[in-house]
C-alpha cells in the first residue's frame, strides 16, 4: 500500500527512509517504542488564526446569513473578512456558476487571507468536484469523465506551510455545514470552546480510535494506522479496536474507520475537538442520496470537523485523510482545517467541513 502511494503522490511527500517518526514541535518525538512504524511529519512553524481567515455568506439563503453572522460574532471577524454574495440554491454548481463564485473570492480576498469558512451547507458540489476542493485546486474540467482516476495533487499535504496561500500559492477551505441552522451554531460554539483545551498539562488522556472493520474495500487506511500506545508527550491514547468498542471510549479526540455509513449510534463521548470520518464513496454527498453516511452525520454526533466525497473516488487512500498526518498536525496545535487538509493528498473530490479554526491543542 505505501509503495503505491509514494508512487502516486511522488517522492516528495512519501515517506523518507525507514526511520518513520512524527515530531512535535518543542517536544519529544511522539512514538513510543514502535518509532519505525510512523510516518514522518514535518514541525509546525505556527497554525491559522482568525485574522487568517475569510468567511462567505450566500445572502441567498437565510440559513448561511445566520450561521454566518453567528461565525462573526464568536471568532469576532472583521467586516473586511466577509464576502457576502448571492449564489443558486442548488446542491450542485455548473462549472459556469462556480467560475463566476471563484473569481468573486479571488477579487474580495486579499493575500492576507490564508484560508476560508463557507457558511452553508449547500452548494457543496461543482459537477463531480468539491466546492472545497475545486476553489483550492480549480477546477479540472476533463476529471469528470472518470473520476476513479488520479486528481491534482495537493502540495499541501503534509507540509510545513503556515501560510498555505503565501507559500503554496493555494487557499484551502471549509463548509460551515451541518443539517439545521442550530446544528451549525452549536458546532462553531463547540469549535470555538475547544480552543487549547487539550493543551493543558495533567489533563487526563484522550483518545485516537482507530477502527477496524470487516468491509474489504473500505478498510484500506488500516495499513495507515500508527502503533497503538500511549503518547505521553501529549497525552494521547493510539487505540487500534472493533467499530464495536467505540462507544466504551472515554473523551474520544479522533475516529477514523471505513464503513458506509459510521458508527455513530450512540454517539462517541468526545473530548474537545473532536474529528471523524469514515470513507465510503459518497460521504461528502450531503443529500445523502447514495445511502451512505455523510460527514454531517459525524458534526451531529458533537465532532467539529469531518470530510467526504462528493463522487465515485474508489478506494485510492490518496482522497481519504491519511490517519497517521491527520493525527500528527492536529497534535502540534495546528487547527482543523490544517490538519485535515494536509492529511489528504488528492482533495479534489474532498469535501472539508467543520469548524476550519478549531485547536484543542494549540498554546498560547
Amino acid at each position: 500500500m505505501w509503495t503505491a502511494y509514494r508512487k502516486l503522490i511522488g517522492p516528495r511527500w512519501a515517506v523518507v527512509g525507514l526511520a518513520l517518526l512524527v515530531l512535535l514541535a518543542g517536544q519529544p518525538a511522539l512514538a513510543q517504542g514502535s518509532a519505525s512504524s510512523w510516518m514522518a511529519i514535518p514541525p509546525t512553524r505556527g497554525r491559522l488564526v482568525a485574522a487568517d481567515l475569510g468567511l462567505v455568506i450566500n445572502t441567498a439563503d437565510p440559513a448561511s446569513v445566520q450561521v454566518g453572522e453567528h461565525y462573526i460574532e464568536v471568532r469576532k471577524l472583521a467586516p473586511s473578512q466577509v464576502l457576502r454574495l448571492e449564489l443558486p440554491l442548488k446542491h450542485v454548481l455548473t462549472r459556469e456558476e462556480f467560475q463566476r463564485f471563484a473569481e468573486a473570492v479571488s477579487a474580495h480576498f486579499g493575500k492576507q487571507t490564508q484560508a476560508l469558512a463557507l457558511a452553508w451547507t449547500a452548494p457543496y458540489a461543482v459537477e463531480c468536484q468539491s466546492i472545497t476542493g475545486a476553489l483550492a485546486l480549480g477546477f479540472d474540467a476533463d476529471f469528470c469523465k472518470q473520476s476513479c482516476a488520479p486528481s491534482r495533487p495537493s502540495r499541501y499535504f503534509n507540509s510545513a506551510a503556515a501560510k498555505p496561500l503565501q507559500e503554496l500559492g493555494l487557499r484551502p477551505s471549509m463548509l460551515l455545514a451541518a443539517r439545521t441552522v442550530e446544528q451549525a451554531k452549536a458546532l462553531i460554539d463547540r469549535g470555538a470552546a475547544a480552543d487549547r483545551a487539550l493543551a493543558l498539562r495533567g489533563r487526563p488522556p484522550v483518545v485516537a480510535a482507530l477502527l477496524a472493520t470487516d468491509d474489504a474495500p473500505r478498510r484500506v487506511r488500516m495499513t495507515l494506522y500508527p502503533p497503538p500506545g500511549l503518547l505521553r508527550a501529549v497525552g494521547v491514547d493510539v487505540r487500534v479496536l472493533p467499530a464495536a468498542e467505540l462507544p466504551a471510549q472515554r473523551r474520544v479526540v479522533m475516529v477514523s474507520t471505513g464503513s458506509v455509513k459510521p458508527p455513530l449510534d450512540p454517539a462517541p463521548d468526545w473530548a474537545p475537538g473532536g474529528l471523524g470520518d469514515h470513507l465510503t464513496s459518497f460521504g461528502g454527498d450531503l443529500l445523502g442520496t447514495h445511502g451512505h453516511g455523510t460527514a454531517l452525520d459525524w458534526i451531529a454526533s458533537g465532532a467539529v470537523a469531518s470530510y467526504g466525497t462528493v463522487s465515485e473516488p474508489c478506494n485510492h487512500v490518496q482522497k481519504f485523510p491519511h490517519p497517521q498526518v491527520l493525527l500528527g498536525h492536529y497534535l502540534q496545535g495546528e487547527t482543523a482545517i490544517e490538519a485535515y487538509w494536509k492529511s489528504v493528498g488528492w482533495p479534489l473530490q474532498g469535501l472539508f467541513v467543520g469548524d476550519p479554526l478549531a485547536a484543542p491543542f494549540a498554546r498560547r
